[in-house]
Parts: C-alpha cells; sequence; structure tokens
C-alpha cells in the first residue's frame, strides 16, 4: 500500500546488499530475473518494488512469478506491506502528498481504491506486514528479521583526520580532539613528518594518556556501534582532530581504524587536511 513503508523496506534490503529495483512492472519481473543470472554472481539477491503504480502496465503478477518458478528455478517471495486507513490518511497529510489514485476525490477515496486493486497481489504474499504501529526502525527490523533471519547489514565508518585551523567537518556524527596530547609539531626532527610516519606515531601513543584513551574510547565506540545497528543506522563519520591535521590526529586515528576494523566495522580512513600546511 502506498505509505506503507515501501521505500524502508527497500532500503533495509539494499542495505543488506541486495539489488533493489523500484517501480517495476510485473511482467518485468522474469528479464530482471536473467539479467541478474548474467552477471556470473556479481548480483545474487534481487528485490522489486511493484506497487499500484507498476500495476498499471499489467496486473498479471501471478503470471510473472509462476514464470519464475516454472522456467528460470527462481523461488521468489513476496512481501506486502500495507497499514489501516487512519494511519494511511496522517502518512499522506503529514507529507502534504497526494495518494496516487484519489484523483479529484479523498486521501481515503485513493487508498480504498488501492486496496481494491491491490487484493489479488495481498493473496499471493507469503508474508503481510502491518505497519500500523512501527515506525521506520521497526520497519527495517522486522523485513531484515523476516528475510535474512536477523542478519545485520555491516556498519561503515569513514574516520576522518582533520586541523582545527581548516574547521569541523560539517558532517561528522562524533568528534575526538586530540589537542590533548603534546604537539609533535614542536620537536625538529619530527615536524616534517606525519602521523603516518613510526617516529611520530610512536612520539604520540606513547604519551602519557595515550593508550588509555584509546582503549576507553575504543569500548565507547563498540557500544555506540551496537546502538547504531540496533536503530538502523549504516553509516557514521567519526572526525579526529588536532592543530593542523598533520600529527596527533593522523597517528590516533591511524589506531582507531586498526581497532575499528578488528571489531568488525568497515572503515575508511581519510586524512582531509594532510599535506595542506
Amino acid at each position: 500500500m502506498s505509505g506503507a513503508g515501501r521505500t524502508t523496506a527497500a532500503d533495509a534490503l539494499e542495505d543488506l546488499g541486495w539489488y533493489v529495483v523500484d517501480n517495476l512492472p510485473a511482467a518485468l519481473l522474469p528479464r530482471l530475473a536473467h539479467l541478474g543470472a548474467s552477471t556470473g554472481g556479481a548480483v545474487e539477491r534481487i528485490a522489486a518494488v511493484v506497487d499500484v503504480r507498476s500495476l498499471s502496465f499489467t496486473s498479471d503478477l501471478r503470471g510473472s512469478l509462476d514464470e519464475l518458478r516454472a522456467e528460470l528455478g527462481v523461488q521468489p517471495s513476496v512481501i506486502f506491506l500495507e497499514a489501516a486507513d487512519d494511519v494511511l490518511v496522517r502518512r499522506f497529510e503529514s507529507s502534504r502528498r497526494p495518494h496516487p489514485l484519489q484523483g479529484n476525490g479523498r486521501i481515503l477515496d485513493g487508498i480504498t481504491e488501492e486496496r481494491r486493486l491491490l487484493a489479488p497481489v495481498r493473496e499471493l504474499a507469503d508474508l503481510l506486514i502491518d505497519t500500523s504501529a512501527l515506525n521506520v526502525h521497526q520497519l527495517a527490523t522486522k523485513v531484515v528479521e523476516n528475510v535474512d533471519g536477523g542478519a545485520t547489514a555491516p556498519l561503515r565508518a569513514t574516520v576522518m583526520t582533520f586541523g582545527y585551523k581548516y574547521g569541523l567537518p560539517v558532517d561528522a556524527d562524533l568528534v575526538v580532539d586530540c589537542r590533548f596530547l603534546p604537539n609533535p609539531h614542536w620537536v625538529p626532527d619530527l615536524r616534517p613528518l606525519t602521523g603516518q610516519d613510526e617516529p611520530v606515531s610512536s612520539y604520540v601513543l606513547d604519551q602519557p594518556g595515550a593508550s588509555e584513551f584509546l582503549d576507553r574510547y575504543t569500548d565507547v565506540l563498540r557500544i555506540v556501534a551496537d546502538g547504531y545497528r540496533r536503530e538502523g543506522k549504516r553509516y557514521v563519520l567519526l572526525a579526529v582532530g588536532c592543530t593542523g591535521g598533520k600529527h596527533r590526529s593522523v597517528a590516533m586515528a591511524e589506531e582507531l581504524s586498526a581497532r575499528l576494523l578488528a571489531g568488525g566495522v568497515d572503515v575508511t580512513l581519510v586524512h582531509r587536511d594532510l599535506g595542506r600546511e
């Protein structure tokens, strides 16, 4: 049903690595399966959003599903999302968008007509999900639990170093300030080097408080990462800063990234201001 959470469900599957196609006419499902098979395993799992818009091309969803089973050996699963009329009305009113079938009538008129048109599709469903009492995070979790047996999409993290004198990254979720550590800039032999060089890294990590901070902050990140996964958040930007983004932040970020990788987090390390001086 329009407004029942199709986009949320599709996003949840995409986060799990499914190839998602929105608004696909039912007649094209077999062709989509053929294309997936031709990728040599690059596309193993496909999810197609078939709604009242795509059914305007053909209402023969059952025929396409039968073709997938009989001719291609594919075993499709149909998930049908619905919600109570009053809930759908509130969702459309809050989005300030008309129902695709209301025409010159009321939102409720469009919902009633959509229920009639989608009744045959509902009968084909392997799984019915009523989203009336679910928020977007709860719906995503329910879809994942039913489709992938509770598997969780990997948390992706970007660890970005920066220099405070150049400004904080505007999209940072978490910020670490490394200016509590002595600055290698004031050590003549270390000044031309960066936090990627072993002498600087050793100097920074051997400072009082550095190891303790890394240990405790890694524990904090573990708690935060588990919470993000439960809440359906799949991406986080951790900004690690020092004065110029050259020494302390780089050394600490390299170590934090290694620890996150060891904890099962998919990490991308970016040194934003390195070489800027």
